[in-house]
């Protein structure tokens, strides 16, 4: 089994819009009386990649997961600041998960982000829901440290945590 990277492809769109969702689903991170609008959110995968990059994982040529990856700014990017580049909406099936899909994602982000060092990236960003402890696991794992000063809450019941790795 190998998992293999690369840019969403239009036609599997619909499929990463649903996997993403499930994984948010999956840890409770839609639970808020407010998730509702953010479900939306994660399944307009056509307008993520209109503005950013969307990164699929395939396990045998199959999508298991993606990652909008943003290298600077603009209309997807939620807490980046001049020089960082922001990961988001990180999310592998529930089944698919354990197999090294996730990891595979945040390496081809912190690949393009430190490809980006020539055009002033310095550091990336991401927020990760509280009930997300997977997901801290993975970041720690990768290098990234709190910045709690950078926490944020978008919606009522919806409390991120700030991660950044700089480069």
């Amino acid at each position: 089994m190998s998992i293999e990277v690369r840019d969403a492809d239009p036609a599997e769109y619909e499929a990463v819009g649903k996997i993403v969702a499930a994984a948010f689903a999956a840890d409770g991170q839609l639970e808020a009386p407010d998730s509702v609008f953010y479900r939306n959110v994660l399944h307009d995968v056509a307008g993520r990649a209109a503005a950013s990059d969307v990164i699929v994982a395939l396990d045998d040529g199959v999508v298991v997961g993606a990652v909008t990856y943003v290298p600077r700014g603009g209309p997807m990017a939620d807490i980046a600041r001049d020089g960082e580049a922001e990961i988001r909406m990180l999310g592998v099936a529930p089944d698919a998960q354990g197999r090294g899909a996730g990891t595979a994602l945040m390496g081809e982000c912190l690949a393009r982000a430190a490809g980006g060092r020539d055009t002033g990236t310095r550091r990336v960003v991401l927020s990760t829901n509280t009930v997300a402890h997977g997901s801290h696991r993975l970041y720690e794992r990768l290098g990234f440290v709190r910045d709690p000063e950078r926490d944020w809450t978008p919606v009522p019941g919806v409390d991120l945590l700030c991660y950044t790795l700089d480069l």
